[in-house]
């Protein structure tokens, strides 16, 4: 049986690549979105790729997905927040990926293993892109602490706009074959991982 991943921000940018690369590694992929031309194209010639539609800022409209889903074993949150608005950028990806993982959670922690990787706009992009990176490094921290489940592992990567989207998705895959529970990945051209305390 095939594991499955949920992937958001998957209708276009690091989100559309992280689905694609899960489909040809043999993963049941989940790809969400607002944007349904978008996830359409991301899934386009991939039969274990599923798409569904949801706004990941509403707690209701994400359970439903995963109420249909069923487990997950990895989350892949990506940004889906073009503004540089800061209620906005927080609400997508901060607020948005706290509701993912407050409903995929429960499920990993029952089975004991699980990855949930949270990816951000540089901090350098804007004040609001740098307050939801520091927001999501934070929030993985704690869970991490909470919920000390050797099996679950947190992973929060924020690249420079200039670093290609495989090199990201290199870094944060290396990250995963650590035993670290909690770890930040600064991808660069050479990647740099640094482990929470």
């Amino acid at each position: 049986m095939r594991p499955t991943a949920l992937v958001t921000g998957a209708a276009r940018g690091i989100g559309a690549r992280a689905a694609q690369r899960l489909a040809a590694d043999a993963w049941d992929v989940v790809a969400v979105d607002t944007d349904e031309p978008g996830l359409a194209r991301t899934a386009l010639r991939s039969p274990n790729t599923h798409t569904r539609t949801c706004d990941v800022t509403d707690p209701k409209a994400v359970a439903a997905v995963l109420a249909v889903t069923g487990p997950v074993n990895r989350l892949v949150c990506a940004p889906a927040a073009p503004s540089t608005e800061l209620e906005h950028v927080l609400r997508m990806d901060v607020l948005g990926a706290s509701h993912l993982i407050e409903a995929a959670l429960p499920g990993m922690l029952d089975r004991g293993r699980g990855e949930i990787i949270v990816l951000t706009e540089s901090p350098s992009r804007s004040p609001a892109h740098a307050a939801a990176s520091a927001a999501v490094a934070a929030y993985l921290r704690a869970l991490a602490t909470d919920h000390p489940a050797p099996g679950v592992r947190f992973r929060h990567a924020a690249a420079h706009p200039d670093v290609p989207h495989r090199v990201v998705l290199d870094a944060v895959d290396r990250s995963l074959a650590r035993r670290t529970r909690a770890r930040t990945v600064h991808p660069a051209r050479r990647s740099r991982l640094l482990p929470h305390s």
